[in-house]
């Protein structure tokens, strides 16, 4: 690896660590830039869920005041993730590319439209189903499915996290986003242990990614923290579309 070839990787990982603590898809620049540099799609995938971990970690890290009182919430959705994501990285070595692939842009679109309604399709759900402290079985089996794509692919599972947590439950976004970083790292960080017992890790691209994803993870925490909850909704709507649009030309 040259190290121009290094410093692309983890300049990658540092915008995908950033991106991911604010909103997630940070994977659409790690995982395209793996591609570039001639790694195959599968090992691309697995290296750069491996090499996210870290920053995951990073973000909650950063979000740790938000997540105060949240313990027994995160615990119950927490398993659901855990699940997923062990569904998910057998599927990503078990089928064919294209299964997923074909529906992953329709999932974050609909993710991000679920972000844009969420204020008002939260004022029109009943009042006493949604405050439940967890969700919900709804919510429950919700974040079980984002952990089965998070597993799988993972790009952007912080959009669709985020416009689920939304609208089942009644809390400020920031907390909220501080939620969806606690359960992306489950979901990836499962994913990983996963792929590191069973398949190939491209183990210099991946620490790359990560030494860039925890600084990333920190740049986030700050600049997310500053953002009002209006303008943080704007920024995963714009990002979710760019994720959709790309994956769709893709």
């Amino acid at each position: 690896m040259s190290a121009p070839e290094a410093l692309a990787i983890a300049a990658a990982g540092l915008a995908a660590g950033t991106i991911n603590t604010v909103v997630g898809a940070g994977s659409l620049i790690t995982f395209p830039t793996l591609l570039a540099f001639g790694y195959p799609a599968v090992l691309a995938n697995v290296s750069n869920t491996v090499g996210l971990v870290p920053g995951s970690a990073s973000a909650v890290v950063a979000y740790r005041t938000e997540l105060s009182g949240q313990s027994r919430r995160l615990a119950v959705l927490g398993i659901a993730s855990m699940i997923g994501a062990v569904a998910g990285g057998i599927l990503l070595l078990a089928l064919p590319r294209h299964v997923f692939r074909d529906v992953v842009p329709a999932l974050i679109l609909l993710a991000t439209v679920l972000v844009a309604v969420q204020p008002a399709l939260a004022r029109s759900l009943d009042a006493r189903a949604r405050r439940s402290p967890h969700g919900g079985w709804w919510l429950y089996a919700s974040v079980l499915v984002t952990g089965v794509y998070g597993g799988y692919f993972g790009a952007a599972q912080g959009v669709v996290l985020l416009g689920l947590l939304g609208t089942f439950l009644t809390d400020h976004l920031q907390r909220l986003n501080a939620a969806k970083n606690v359960l992306a790292l489950v979901a990836n960080g499962v994913a990983a242990l996963f792929f590191v017992s069973v398949t190939h890790v491209a183990w210099g691209a991946a620490g790359l990614v990560a030494v860039g994803a925890v600084v990333g993870g920190q740049i986030g925490g700050v600049v997310g923290r500053r953002l009002r909850p209006g303008i943080l909704r704007l920024v995963i709507i714009a990002v979710g579309l760019s994720a959709g649009v790309v994956l769709f030309v893709v």
